[in-house]
């Protein structure tokens, strides 16, 4: 049976330290935090968090930050993230255990953060709250790095990276609902994202991913945007997914496409700009059973300072390792 507890799996940091934490650095952001082999997780309560903002019905202020075991801070490269979009009728927390997202980003080996703001809070609603105004996804990222820095300071170890570190390589991903997250973040975000992944995650919206990669089409790889979209067979993804490939296939965008998943090389997915993937499974199971998120991190252009096998079987079909 799949782990449905977040906690129970994680060696909580002694209660009476983190009281001894806040305390120091009052008024603390710092809700809880937890460590055990695979990183560092930080619960934030955020001021440019998605909500509560004027008008919104959610006020839940949430920023979960992860930081894997292996990162180490490069000032040259400054703090690269992943920014994860749930969907709806979840949180962030159960996201992050349901899609196995700290699992994936740790197994991948990259060099980078992971961040997931709570967006509406178990509801059918895209809504994201401030993300949706100019530069709203800097602001979270700017306050979340600094604020997970200094709160994190004491637990991090070698993992610690400075309050001031500039913004490295961003990359979003996005499941279901959280897809207007992702294209707002991409029209208007203040930020540079460099790739974007949706997991059964297009329903509407598609001129803002359509723009988005264009944009950059026929860039070096270290300029270029990216963009994998997972679907599932029937349904509003994979009219949507036809329609985004028709505009990208047309503006010159290098597009690669699997009718089932596997049929790409790891070489193609890593080398177009667009690639399409129709996946045989359910659609809470996108993210998380065939590794999706892990392999389109490992071919991502987020950096990555340790070695993998990985990359030995570049050509042919690429094999597809279930989580389950």
């Amino acid at each position: 049976m799949r782990r449905r507890t977040f906690l129970s799996a994680l060696t909580v940091a002694t209660a009476s330290a983190l009281a001894r934490v806040s305390r120091a650095q009052a008024p603390t952001r710092l809700k809880s935090i937890a460590r055990d082999a695979r990183g560092t997780t930080l619960w934030l309560g955020l001021d440019h968090a998605p909500f509560p903002g004027p008008g919104a019905w959610y006020h839940d202020d949430t920023v979960i930050v992860f930081v894997p075991a292996h990162y180490r801070f490069r000032d040259d490269e400054g703090v690269a993230t992943l920014v994860h979009f749930h969907g709806h009728n979840t949180t962030a927390e159960r996201a992050l255990v349901a899609h196995e997202l700290r699992e994936q980003l740790a197994d991948s080996k990259q060099n980078a953060l992971l961040v997931v703001p709570q967006l509406a809070v178990m509801a059918a609603d895209s809504a994201c709250g401030k993300l949706e105004s100019p530069g709203g996804l800097e602001r979270l990222l700017a306050e979340g790095i600094a604020t997970a820095a200094r709160e994190g300071s004491p637990t991090l170890g070698e993992t610690v990276f400075p309050a001031e570190a500039s913004l490295g390589t961003v990359c979003l991903s996005a499941h279901s609902g959280g897809y207007h997250a992702a294209a707002c973040s991409l029209r208007a975000g203040g930020v540079d994202v460099r790739e974007a992944y949706l997991f059964d995650a297009l329903y509407t919206d598609v001129d803002a991913f359509s723009d988005w990669t264009v944009s950059r089409r026929g860039e070096p790889f270290r300029r270029r945007h990216k963009l994998v979209s997972y679907f599932t067979e029937g349904g509003t993804t994979a009219s949507m997914n036809a329609i985004l490939r028709a505009k990208l296939e047309h503006a010159g965008v290098l597009v690669a496409q699997e009718l089932s998943e596997g049929e790409l090389s790891r070489h193609d997915l890593s080398h177009a700009e667009a690639v399409f993937v129709r996946t045989g499974l359910w659609h809470a199971a996108v993210t998380w059973e065939t590794n999706a998120l892990r392999d389109v991190l490992y071919a991502s252009a987020l950096p990555r300072h340790l070695a993998s096998t990985w990359f030995a079987r570049k050509t042919g079909a690429r094999p597809i390792e279930r989580r389950r």
